[in-house]
């Protein structure tokens, strides 16, 4: 069985009003990644991934970019040793 990474991550730029939330929890699906994201009042995005690390690592790929009309300016991360476990992957809000 392969280690468990986690990240929370931050990302700014035009990342509300695009669909940010719900492109990452499909692509977070898609990579088997679980944890959460949600909108932060400053108008950033937040979220924590957690499972293998090669499928965090694919999820933080489609973070830099975003969903087709974002502007991704900044992506900041804060590895972490796993804490609670998640089961799935959900927008909070």
């Amino acid at each position: 069985m392969a280690d468990i990474a986690e990240v929370h991550v931050i990302v700014s730029g035009r990342v509300q009003g695009v669909c940010f939330r719900a492109a990452t929890q499909e692509a977070a699906w898609k990579a088997g990644v679980r944890g959460w994201v949600r909108n932060l009042p400053g108008r950033q995005v937040e979220a924590v991934l957690q499972g293998e690390r090669t499928a965090v690592e694919k999820v933080l790929e489609f973070l830099r970019a975003g969903p087709p009309r974002a502007n991704v300016t900044d992506v900041a991360l804060s590895w972490r040793e796993p804490g609670e476990t998640y089961h799935g992957f959900d927008v909070r809000y």
